[in-house]
């Protein structure tokens, strides 16, 4: 018998109405102690609203919340004291150093964490003195993180953690998440990189027009599609196509741009050496192998049928 599962998050047909818009739209989902659980979708798609409705910032149309087991409506201030926020745009006071600015964000709780800790944390021990303005982005971003941890928070919520940022900052950030997940802590993050959700989450629920399409490892996101794999090949002699399509699991035989072949398949661990064997049997040349599986992207377009960056 299976242990049973626990939630620190429980969301229950949750709406959210602004006027006649419709930003969250009936959704539920669970998300479990110590995992990172993400929130994949488009610009728009209503992840953070769906957050603010769960952090107590703002209030849901209708639906039930619990946080930690206290209900938000009933008690946010609890929530709040239990939780770590990191929003998409934050302020703070141009004078102050990294350091005062901590110091000031813990006297709001009942429990926090020394700033010099903190810093330590995200690497930014060498910046104590230093103001906010004179950090690089990657470095704001690793502060902003820093803040929402100063209560010590059991579940911390970040929204677009990485936006605006380069590609070696941002997994440079990746590693951060990581790092404070391997302490214990559940993290509830929103973002439209694909490559972040599947480098980073346990779980992720993809949404789009305020609706929650599908929820799964990303894995088994990946895996459900009828066609997870492209095997790309280019080949040095010309040669004929017949057989190709005759192959395990082959499902698609699509020419190439350059002298070569695409086969779309639903097992690659078949098609390979049924496509080695082809390969031999005719005398077939190559000069390039590779077998890409499907992402998160395509398991977008696949249940919207429009990309995720459109």
């Amino acid at each position: 018998m299976s242990e049973p599962v626990d939630e620190v998050i429980s969301v229950e047909s949750l709406n959210k109405r602004f006027g006649d818009l419709v930003a969250v739209d009936d959704i539920s989902f669970s998300v479990r102690r110590g995992e990172v659980f993400g929130i994949l979708g488009p610009n728009g798609a209503g992840k953070t609203t769906t957050l603010e409705c769960i952090e107590g910032l703002q209030e849901p149309s209708s639906g039930r919340i619990s946080v930690l087991g206290t209900e938000v409506a009933r008690d946010p201030n609890t929530v709040k004291e239990r939780i770590g926020v990191q929003l998409q745009a934050s302020a703070y006071f141009d004078y102050l150093t990294l350091t005062e600015i901590l110091e000031l964000f813990g006297r709001f709780y009942s429990r926090r964490v020394p700033p010099a800790e903190l810093l330590s944390t995200v690497g930014l021990e060498d910046k104590a003195n230093t103001t906010v303005g004179k950090l690089s982005g990657g470095q704001q971003q690793r502060f902003t993180i820093a803040a929402t941890l100063v209560n010590d928070p059991e579940v911390v919520f970040l929204d677009e953690p990485t936006a605006g940022l380069d590609p070696q900052a941002r997994r440079n950030l990746w590693d951060f998440v990581q790092s404070i997940n391997s302490q214990g802590r559940t993290i509830v993050l929103t973002t439209h990189y694909m490559e972040e959700a599947e480098f980073l989450c346990d779980r992720v629920a993809i949404m789009d027009q305020g609706r929650i399409v599908t929820l799964d490892t990303p894995t088994n996101l990946v895996r459900s599609l009828p066609v997870p794999y492209e095997v790309r090949a280019s080949t040095l002699n010309e040669f004929s196509s017949n057989g190709l399509a005759d192959l395990d699991c082959v499902t698609e035989v699509l020419d190439d741009q350059n002298r070569g072949f695409r086969l779309r398949c639903s097992d690659a661990a078949s098609t390979m050496p049924a496509l080695m064997d082809w390969v031999a049997k005719n005398d077939i040349k190559l000069t390039h192998l590779e077998v890409t599986p499907a992402n998160l992207e395509d398991v977008f377009l696949s249940l919207t049928g429009r990309a995720l960056r459109d």
